[in-house]
C-alpha cells in the first residue's frame, strides 16, 4: 500500500537524491567552464607548493635529520603540481535536461549528442528525473571522463570515457544494511513524531502501509499514541540512503496494542511476504480505513441530509472527504473496475467490485487513472480528488455497498485476509519471538536478523 503522505519530507530516498527543494526558484544559469580553467587549477597548486615550501624552510625536525628542500627547476622556480581531474555534482532541477547541464560545463552540442547516442542502448539520458544528483568527472582539458546517475534505489548508470567514445553500464549499489531500533510518541501526527526522532518521512509512510488496515492515520490518531520499530537502514559509503524492510513493529493507538512481524514464505511456487500478528493472523483487512491519506470529513453517512446543490432533503449513503484538487484517491480493497467515466451528478466516477459481494464507489473525481475491466490492488492509486458533477467544492464522495445495500464506511467492520499458511506457522513464531525480544529493548541494534 503505497500512499502519499499529507505533509513532511519527500518520500523519495534514492541514492544519492538529497539536494535543494525542487520547488525552490531555479538557480541562475551556471557559467560555462572556461578554457583557462586548468591554468587556474595550476596556479592554485603552485600557491599551495609555495606555502609548503615556506613552512619547510622555517621548520626543522627535532634531532638530526635531513633538511627537506622543495623541488626547483633549472631557473630556480618552484615546479607546480600537475592539475588533476575535477568532479562536479549537480542536482537536476525541474525541467532541466542533461544537455543543459553538460553544456554549462563546457561540452559542445556535438560532444553531448555523441554521448547520448552511445549511451542510449543502455539508458535513455533524456529520461533523467529532477531531484536526483548527476556526478561528472572532467579532465584538465575539459573532456568528460565519467558520469554516474542514480536510476533507482537499487542501481545507477555509469558512463566512462574509452578510446573510441563512451561505454555505459548499469551497476547495483553495494549497500550496507543495519537493523536499527526507532521509537516515538504521537503529539499531533505520525510524520511529526518520526521527524522529531531524527528519522525520515519515508519511515512514516512504511508504517502507514503496515498499520493502515487498522488505523486511520489522519482522523484516528490520539495524542500519546506510540510506536516502536526494528527497521533496516541502507548505507552507501557510510551515509544513510534509504530504509529497507521493517522487520517488526508495535503501535499503540487509542488504548489498542497492534503488533506486526514481517515474514517471507513460499506459496504456490512463488515467494510472498507479509506482516502478521504473533499468532499468524494477517494485518491486512478486506478494506482500508479510508481512500485518502489527507482529508477533512464534511458530510457523514445519513438517511436524511440537505443536498448542497439541489437544496432538498435526501439520503446520503456515503462519506464526503474534503481535500485539495489532485489529492490521490486509493482503492480501499483488491477488486475489478466495473465503471470508470462520467456518471451524471456523480461527475467522474469509479465503481469497483470486490469479493464477498462488496462494491466501492468513488465520485466527483478530477482524474481517473484506471479503465473498466482492470484489476486493482488494495492501496493502489486509482484517481484524484476533484469537484466534477453536482459538487460545491473539491471532495471525494466515497460509498460502500454489500449485496446491493449501502454500508456506513466509518463504522463498517471488515475481516482480515487469509492468515499465514499453517505449515509456515512454526517457523514464523520462532522468528517473531526473536524479533519481539529485540524490539522490546530500546537499543540501537547491529547485525542481521535474516
Amino acid at each position: 500500500m503505497r500512499r502519499k503522505r499529507p505533509r513532511g519530507e519527500p518520500d523519495v530516498f534514492l541514492p544519492p537524491l538529497s539536494g535543494p527543494n525542487p520547488l525552490a526558484p531555479r538557480r541562475p544559469p551556471r557559467k560555462k567552464r572556461p578554457a583557462g580553467r586548468p591554468l587556474r587549477v595550476a596556479a592554485a597548486a603552485a600557491l599551495v607548493v609555495l606555502l609548503i615550501a615556506a613552512a619547510v624552510l622555517v621548520f626543522r625536525p627535532f634531532g638530526p635529520g635531513r633538511e627537506i628542500v622543495p623541488a626547483v627547476d633549472s631557473a630556480g622556480s618552484l615546479q607546480p603540481a600537475e592539475p588533476g581531474p575535477t568532479t562536479v555534482e549537480e542536482v537536476i532541477l525541474p525541467g532541466e535536461t542533461l544537455s543543459e547541464i553538460l553544456g554549462n560545463e563546457g561540452l559542445s552540442p556535438a560532444q553531448i549528442d555523441a554521448l547520448v547516442r552511445q549511451v542510449r542502448p543502455v539508458f535513455n539520458l533524456a529520461r533523467i528525473v529532477s531531484g536526483r544528483t548527476v556526478k561528472m568527472t572532467f579532465a584538465p582539458s575539459g573532456e568528460l571522463l565519467s558520469l554516474d546517475y542514480p536510476i533507482d534505489e537499487s542501481q545507477f548508470l555509469l558512463v566512462t570515457r574509452t578510446g573510441e567514445g563512451y561505454a555505459a553500464e548499469k551497476k547495483a549499489y553495494a549497500y550496507e544494511t543495519r537493523p536499527v531500533y526507532v521509537h516515538g510518541v504521537i503529539d499531533e501526527h505520525l510524520y511529526g513524531a518520526v521527524l522529531a526522532g531524527g528519522e525520515k518521512a519515508g519511515l512514516a509512510i512504511e508504517l502507514e502501509q503496515i498499520f493502515g488496515w487498522d488505523i486511520d492515520f489522519y482522523a484516528g490518531l490520539r495524542t500519546g499514541d506510540a510506536f516502536r520499530v526494528l527497521v533496516e537502514k541502507k548505507y552507501l559509503d557510510g551515509r544513510f540512503q534509504r530504509y529497507g524492510d521493517i522487520l517488526a513493529a508495535e503501535f499503540w493507538n487509542d488504548g489498542r496494542r497492534i503488533e506486526a512481524c514481517r515474514f517471507d514464505y513460499e506459496e504456490g511456487g512463488s515467494l510472498k511476504s507479509g506482516y502478521f500478528h504473533p499468532d499468524g493472523r494477517s494485518l491486512r483487512k478486506e478494506f482500508l480505513k479510508s481512500p485518502l491519506q489527507s482529508y477533512r470529513i464534511t458530510s457523514r453517512f445519513s438517511s436524511r441530509r440537505l443536498h448542497p446543490v439541489r437544496k432538498v432533503y435526501r439520503a446520503h449513503y456515503g462519506v464526503d472527504y474534503a481535500a485539495p484538487v489532485g489529492t490521490p484517491v486509493f482503492a480501499t480493497a483488491e477488486g475489478r473496475v466495473e465503471e470508470a467515466g462520467w456518471k451524471g451528478g456523480a461527475g467522474r466516477m469509479i465503481r469497483l467490485s470486490h469479493k464477498n459481494g462488496y462494491e466501492t464507489i468513488y465520485m466527483h473525481l478530477s482524474t481517473i487513472l484506471v479503465r473498466a475491466g482492470q484489476r486493482v490492488e488494495g492501496g493502489q492509486r486509482i484517481g484524484k480528488v476533484g469537484s466534477s458533477g453536482e459538487s460545491t467544492g473539491p471532495h471525494l464522495d466515497y460509498r460502500i455497498k454489500r449485496f446491493g445495500s449501502y454500508l456506513n464506511p466509518l463504522s463498517a467492520k471488515f475481516m482480515p485476509v487469509a492468515p499465514l499458511p499453517a505449515r509456515w506457522l512454526p517457523d514464523f513464531q520462532k522468528r517473531a519471538a526473536a524479533l519481539r525480544v529485540v524490539l522490546g529493548a530500546p537499543l540501537r541494534i547491529t547485525g542481521s536478523f535474516r
